[in-house]
């Protein structure tokens, strides 16, 4: 990092949990090689050891972390805690709110406040720099289900950020759309492509050793053993769902004693517990601890496909070949629907085994959905949005935006066409026009 008082301009960055830490990764360390930026990182307490672990990859320290207790806490108790030690901080470090529209900004006050996506933690920082007059920079903008109770409490997080950012960073051309559907401004709109497939080219420079015993003979493995990873965490799927998920990839261990399913336990005991619980005594069955993100970064590149419900997982999978089950009702993530990249199969026991033996036992069908194309980035999101800032502040080249710069899917269903008849040959065909 620069300096504290060089001529730079100050971005702070607020960090919350691992997935956090993960896409703004790459951003805070493009930020801290430019020349004309310092990033001042604060981890919220929220997942202190993985941000510091993640950051860690590229020789990032958070200037500061938070003291989060442990223990149970509810969302209106993580609210709370965030915005009151976020601005404790900012009080002490840069004095009291600067006022709005007034010029210059007082010494080092930092130019905008930078948080990613949907957390309880980003969005209770984006309501701190609001309150203080400092600009929010929403980092993967415009992800919507348009249900603010699924993904809970997610959804309302990203509205709620939406209404206060004054730069919105969407990752696709389709998550800009949303955002000015929803009256946001499309010239503070900035299509990048999303900043975790900057993260995994970082991981992916690290063949980082498998730390849990259990995958040991992973090691050396050549890529003989059919690889089956999976994850299940998020709260809406709490409870039966996560009984259900469970339940499938034991009768799929059952059904294919020489597929090798490792299931990456969550630090969450509700959540491990349940997991463990019903897959406890497979043969086939690796319950592993949580993983570090560049060790799992190299798992899910050896995996034959992915049965998850994270987000972030739908969107870094596919650059490393290697299909997705979703196992969520509905998914923000849409792209990856369209794509071919992603299958949203739901949380049901059944319809979960009947799309992973499609993949097990069709290899053209997984041939096909591994050559698919990720539409979530190229690896230079990070890249484009600093030279976005450079541009704002400093009035340098306008950046190039990611993608197209319009929606294929979008365009076919206008003209009374279904997104997934592509490929067509020797001009429009008959009757797309109208």
């Amino acid at each position: 990092m620069a300096p504290e008082g060089s001529e730079n301009l100050n971005a702070l960055f607020v960090v919350g949990t691992r997935p956090e830490a993960i896409k703004m990764l790459p951003l805070i360390a493009a930020v801290r090689d430019s020349q004309w930026f310092h990033p001042i990182v604060v981890s919220t307490g929220q997942h202190a050891e993985l941000v510091a672990e993640v950051l860690a990859i590229d020789g990032i320290t958070p200037d500061v972390t938070f003291d989060m207790p442990k223990g149970p806490r509810g969302l209106n108790d993580l609210f709370a805690k965030v915005m009151l030690d976020l601005n404790q901080f900012l009080l002490d470090r840069f004095g009291p709110p600067r006022k709005a529209n007034v010029a210059p900004y007082p010494e080092g006050y930092p130019s905008a406040c930078f948080v990613h996506g949907d957390t309880t933690s980003a969005a209770a920082a984006a309501l701190t720099a609001f309150h203080r007059h400092l600009p929010v920079v929403h980092v993967e903008a415009g992800l919507r289900t348009s249900d603010t109770l699924s993904p809970f409490p997610e959804e309302l997080n990203r509205q709620l950020i939406s209404r206060i950012a004054a730069l919105h960073l969407a990752p696709t051309i389709n998550n800009k759309a949303n955002l000015v559907r929803e009256g946001i401004d499309y010239a503070r709109v900035f299509v990048t492509g999303n900043t975790a497939i900057d993260a995994l080219r970082i991981a992916a420079e690290h063949r980082t050793p498998y730390t849990d015993p259990l995958l040991a003979d992973l090691e050396d493995d050549e890529g003989t053993t059919p690889v089956v990873t999976v994850t299940a965490h998020r709260r809406e799927n709490w409870g039966q769902p996560l009984s259900r998920i469970a339940d499938a990839v034991g009768l799929l261990a059952d059904q294919y004693p020489h597929v090798r399913f490792v299931v990456a336990l969550h630090p969450n005991p509700e959540v491990a517990d349940v997991l463990r619980g019903r897959l406890f005594g497979h043969d086939n069955v690796s319950l592993v601890a949580p993983m570090g993100y560049a060790e799992f970064a190299r798992l899910l590149r050896r995996a034959t496909f992915a049965i998850t419900d994270s987000g972030g997982i739908q969107e870094e999978a596919p650059s490393l070949g290697t299909p997705v089950l979703c196992v969520r009702d509905t998914t923000e993530r849409q792209e990856g629907v369209s794509a071919g990249t992603v299958e949203l199969v739901g949380t049901d026991t059944v319809d979960i085994i009947e799309a992973a033996r499609r993949l097990l036992d069709d290899p053209a069908e997984l041939a096909d959905r591994r050559a698919r194309r990720n539409p979530y980035g190229d690896g230079h999101a990070a890249e484009r949005i600093v030279k976005a800032l450079e541009y704002i502040a400093y009035s340098t080249e306008a950046p190039t935006s990611f993608g197209p710069g319009f929606a294929r899917s979008a365009v076919l269903r206008a003209g009374g066409r279904d997104s997934e008849q592509i490929g067509f040959e020797g001009g429009w065909p008959e009757g797309w026009a109208g």
